[in-house]
């Protein structure tokens, strides 16, 4: 009987991968990539006048890396304006950015073109390599965490669930001293 503990720590220091430590639900960006505040340029004129929001808030970065956003696009943008809403006292605290990887091309449907929560950026050329490092910056419907510090922290894939989204973002600004 004494021995099952030793047996149980034995198989877990062999496979540590069959753990999951922590409560996040979404996959932590370790270390988290830096951005700067020159890395985001408006897309449109609403943009580029309220593009100082991003300084100082958490924000949900929708990637739009495709010519046209699809079915998976759409949900994600859905998905982003629901876990604000959801936020309650918090939405303040939060900005919701789509960022547009291909300027020569409109690839949001005009429902979210005139969404005055949504603000619509064009990623540096630095923004796009460190994109490159992160999965859910190639996935059309993924969704990234910067923190207001400007670190991408947190990433979730193509799917998620919002509810889940906002059990995260709400640890997160329940234990932030900043913004």
């Amino acid at each position: 009987m004494s021995i099952i503990p030793f047996a149980i720590a034995w198989f877990l220091a062999d496979n540590p991968g069959k753990v999951k430590l922590g409560t996040n639900n979404g996959e932590l960006i370790t270390p988290p990539l830096t951005t700067e505040a020159s890395d985001f340029t408006g897309y449109d004129s609403f943009s580029a006048d309220n593009i100082k929001e991003l300084q100082g808030h958490w924000i949900l970065i929708n990637v739009l890396s495709q010519a046209e956003c699809q079915q998976a696009c759409q949900e994600g943008l859905y998905k982003t304006q629901q876990i604000t809403l959801m936020m309650g006292k918090d939405i303040a605290r939060i900005r919701r950015l789509a960022l547009i990887s291909n300027q020569a091309e409109q690839p949001l449907p005009k429902q979210w073109q005139e969404d005055a929560r949504l603000l619509k950026a064009l990623p540096s050329a630095t923004l796009k390599a460190t994109l490159q490092k992160v999965a859910a910056g190639e996935q059309p419907g993924g969704l990234l965490i910067m923190d207001p510090l400007g670190n991408l922290m947190m990433q979730y894939d193509p799917g998620y669930d919002p509810y889940k989204v906002r059990n995260d973002l709400s640890k997160l600004l329940r234990i932030s001293q900043i913004g």
